[in-house]
């Protein structure tokens, strides 16, 4: 049996008759620091969106732990430790930050702890603290993706999956963030990342997938594929 905290194996999923992923293999060990970096167009967040059963898979094995992920609902993913944040952000305008966080942590038990979670949060976005009771449709863009973030991280998650969390952000607040899950990474928790920005996705992570149409064409420790001559000509272009 695999020690792998996530394992993929042969994974073929799609929306419809549309197979995007063609037959890919990923694993994360624990406290491993992941990233999948590749095209627009690759399959990389149908990747996180298989892990968290929001697209269904035709065939491959997922499995997270002793679980098979296959075999559960998606409303099911985060009680076993698995937070997405997905592409776009998709924080909740209309309510609060304080009501956005108090969400991630639907599944807690202990809920005696709720306070504590969010001082983590608001010590790793310190920005947060002061927009506590505004609405998150006020917030910039920035502000909402530790919005997001930190509403995955009030579960307390064994492994945290990241969807293009640079995507339309100012380079200085991409910075921010990409410094905030090295501080995550550090405090024990796995990350996967999907990322577009590949400089960035290859200096935090410490191995990576690169994601071809679907199917995984490299594979190896982010250094390695940082000095990748095929990797600097595709994507660093350098």
């Amino acid at each position: 049996m695999s020690s792998a905290l996530l394992e993929i194996r042969q994974l073929r999923a799609g929306y419809g008759e549309a197979e995007v992923l063609h037959g890919i293999d990923i694993t994360v060990s624990q406290g491993e620091f992941v990233c999948i970096i590749g095209a627009n167009t690759a399959g990389k967040s149908t990747i996180l969106r298989s892990i968290s059963r929001l697209v269904p898979k035709s065939s491959g094995i997922m499995r997270f732990g002793a679980a098979d992920l296959s075999s559960l609902a998606a409303h099911e993913i985060p009680g076993l430790g698995i937070a997405h944040v997905p592409e776009g952000r998709q924080v909740f305008p209309d309510m609060t930050v304080e009501e956005n966080l108090l969400l991630g942590a639907f599944t807690a038990r202990n809920a005696g702890d709720l306070p504590a979670r969010i001082e983590d949060v608001l010590v790793l976005f310190p920005r947060l603290r002061e927009r506590f009771a505004q609405l998150a449709g006020t917030l910039s863009g920035g502000e909402q993706q530790m919005v997001a973030v930190g509403r995955a991280l009030m579960l307390r998650p064994a492994l945290l999956l990241l969807d293009e969390p640079s995507h339309g952000l100012a380079p200085k607040v991409v910075e921010e963030m990409h410094e905030a899950f090295k501080t995550i990474h550090s405090r024990g928790t796995s990350i996967l990342l999907v990322e577009q920005n590949v400089e960035l996705a290859l200096e935090v992570a410490t191995r990576g997938y690169v994601l071809e149409a679907g199917v995984v064409t490299l594979a190896g420790a982010a250094a390695e594929l940082h000095a990748n001559p095929a990797v600097v000509t595709a994507y660093l272009g350098l």
